[in-house]
């Protein structure tokens, strides 16, 4: 099992996006990906919203979640979220262990 949250930063006049890469320029998403339990730390932007930005946030367990929303770099995430001035939703999913049930498969171009 793994915890997937999908956080959409919304800002305006790009400071969504410049949040993203300044949480890349400065190596905290590197950092957050190399934390025991980081599974996916990805940044994406929709077509159709060019004022927010997804990112894909993907746990082993809720143990390594609480961790790292424990740890100091949550602070520094928090201030670039200021800086930025960005508001968040937030969807929370547990992974399907069973994976794509056959019937579905057919609808997958590998």
């Amino acid at each position: 099992m793994s915890i997937i949250v999908n956080l959409y930063y919304k800002g305006h006049n790009g400071s969504a996006r410049s949040f993203a890469q300044e949480m890349e320029s400065r190596g905290i998403a590197d950092a957050i990906r190399a934390e025991d339990g980081n599974e996916r730390y990805e940044y994406f932007q929709p077509f159709n919203d060019p004022e927010t930005v997804l990112l894909i946030d993907c746990w082993r367990d809720q143990e390594s979640l609480d961790r790292h929303h424990a740890s100091p770099m949550m602070a520094e995430i928090a201030k670039l979220r200021e800086k930025y001035d960005l508001h968040m939703a937030v969807e929370r999913y547990v992974s399907d262990t069973d994976g794509v049930p056959e019937k579905d498969q057919a609808f997958i171009r590998k």
